[in-house]
């Protein structure tokens, strides 16, 4: 399978209600929710582009550009933007959408970057 088909297939969506239990005292998204459910869609997002086992071995600017209300819908989006000999850097971006309407905007977005590792948890080649 060529590359690009790969990295097409690895992309991984997940959506998710904001309710009052994943918020600060701002009545906002709580940024290290956030970076949870970023991380999270980044090793599916990594696991599905390998087949293999991997870590998270950096977590890069994450970079949080508009406040997330509760009562709104996000989706989280994992690409691979990068591919290594035994990592793989997966861009992660979190959009917000108003539930009552179309409104829609990119809030957040950060890389993480994932190592393959074997059954020893030394790193081995990402791609085969």
């Amino acid at each position: 399978m060529q590359l690009e088909e790969l990295i097409k297939k690895s992309e991984t969506r997940i959506f998710k209600a904001i309710f009052p239990n994943t918020t600060n005292h701002y009545d906002t998204l709580f940024g290290g929710t956030a970076m949870q459910w970023m991380d999270e869609v980044a090793f599916i997002t990594a696991t599905r582009f390998s087949r293999k086992k991997c870590v998270t071995v950096c977590s890069d600017r994450i970079d949080f550009k508009k406040p997330i209300p509760a009562g709104t819908i996000v989706e989280l989006v994992g690409r691979v933007s990068k591919v290594g000999t035994t990592s793989v850097v997966v861009k992660v971006e979190i959009f917000m959408e108003d539930m009552y309407s179309d409104h829609r905007e990119k809030a957040i977005s950060g890389e993480f970057t994932f190592v393959a590792i074997d059954e020893n948890k030394k790193p081995v080649k990402i791609l085969d």
